[in-house]
């Protein structure tokens, strides 16, 4: 195999920046920040709107659908308008959602604007791979998203615990608020830091005829359906854990909330950390090897925590590791097939980017559902799909190899 390029011809002034990666991170963080910030007021907005759960939840359903459906809107434009002009719309609808979502009146109104919040907060996610595909070639691309997990990763961890602290000392609506000042600072850094990186724009994209094509060419591309695919199985092994997770570390292990929070960051951390060495193998071997290598390893981490969840009393002494690997090995397997994914595209970038967070957002959100109509008061649900999805992952990575 030949080494992969580190550079593609781009605008100097962007590559290797810092800040371009801080901000670049901070863009992909916007969804897991808009989604996992206001989690621990879902009493509070049950009680504020006097609605059920079930109401409640459908306004994290709703930003699912958004981000899912709205990338595949910023693709083309991307690919038409370049980078930044969509980027900066699209943080303003964020931003103006976000006070309507401070604003809310009735969960119906919260309802409108978490979708509106999303269709606003998913440019970032597109233009962010977009921009990287850009500025990097396919092994360096690799990197830079390792380091911008490093970033966007932190999100989940803090955002559960700004979230409820803010909840006891200001109440849930701060919350919001707080996103609003997180999309308004972002759009001027936008605006005065991220120079454009497109550099083939056709004035033919936004016609019926050219976003057609221009999806027919990602989409009949072999090498984008195989990693896409293998990195959208990926997310649904994240989703299937986030969701499952509350279940089996209080439910089934008889941890405490904070004892949870605990777990859950120690293994988010593991993630944060194994896409930094990825960041440091991908400097002397090839991306497909490092990818393959862990996709083989989070097999056998699954194997095992589906042979322990069926054969083996559950403790937290035989569930913590295999769980552990799993996640942590998402370090190595997310970024990378998001470069494999997208480096045949040059002029077609930014769709390509749109068609790959709708597959990971479209599949995460139709598996949460899945795990949650498929529960059964066991782990079981939880760990065969992660088996399936992860064997699944396996399998699509060495389909068709160079």
């Amino acid at each position: 195999m030949s080494r992969e390029p580190d550079n593609v011809p781009v605008p100097h002034a962007v590559r290797g920046h810092t800040g371009l990666i801080v901000l670049l991170g901070s863009l992909t963080a916007i969804a897991p920040m808009s989604i996992d910030m206001y989690l621990p007021a879902f009493p509070a907005l049950q009680e504020t709107f006097g609605t059920d759960v079930a109401a409640i939840q459908r306004t994290l359903s709703v930003f699912f659908i958004g981000l899912a459906v709205g990338q595949l809107f910023y693709g083309p434009l991307a690919d038409r308008f370049g980078r930044r002009r969509p980027l900066l719309v699209g943080l303003a609808l964020y931003t103006v959602a976000s006070v309507g979502c401070a604003l809310a009146g009735s969960v119906g109104q919260l309802l409108l604007w978490r979708g509106l919040q999303a269709l606003g907060g998913c440019a970032g996610v597109v233009m962010a791979r977009a921009v990287v595909r850009d500025v990097f070639g396919p092994k360096k691309q690799a990197r830079v998203l390792s380091s911008l997990m490093l970033v966007m990763g932190v999100a989940p961890i803090l955002a559960p615990i700004v979230g409820g602290w803010v909840l006891t000392v200001a109440g849930w609506r701060t919350i919001f608020w707080i996103l609003v000042v997180f999309g308004a600072t972002t759009w001027v850094a936008v605006a005065r830091g991220l120079p454009e990186t497109a550099v083939d724009r056709r004035a033919s994209t936004l016609t019926i005829g050219g976003v057609a094509a221009a999806f027919g060419r990602v989409i009949g591309n072999a090498r984008f359906r195989r990693f896409a695919g293998a990195g959208a199985l990926a997310q649904c092994v994240l989703f299937a854990y986030i969701s499952g997770a509350p279940f089996l570390f209080m439910e089934v292990l008889g941890l405490s909330p904070a004892g949870f929070s605990a777990m859950f960051a120690i293994n988010s951390t593991g993630l944060i950390l194994a896409s930094q060495i990825n960041r440091a193998l991908l400097a002397r071997e090839e991306t497909s090897a490092v990818l393959n290598r862990a996709l083989t390893v989070q097999g056998l981490a699954a194997l095992v925590f589906l042979a322990v969840v069926v054969f083996a009393a559950p403790s937290l002494v035989v569930l913590a590791a295999p769980v552990l690997l799993l996640v942590l090995l998402l370090g190595f397997v997310l970024p990378n097939t998001t470069a494999l994914a997208l480096a045949p595209f040059d002029r077609d970038a930014g769709t390509a980017s749109a068609v790959l967070g709708s597959m990971q957002y479209g599949t995460s959100g139709l598996t949460t559902l899945a795990v949650s109509a498929c529960f059964d008061g066991t782990l079981r649900p939880m760990a065969v799909s992660i088996a399936l999805f992860v064997v699944g992952a396996w399998l699509l990575s060495r389909t068709g190899r160079e």
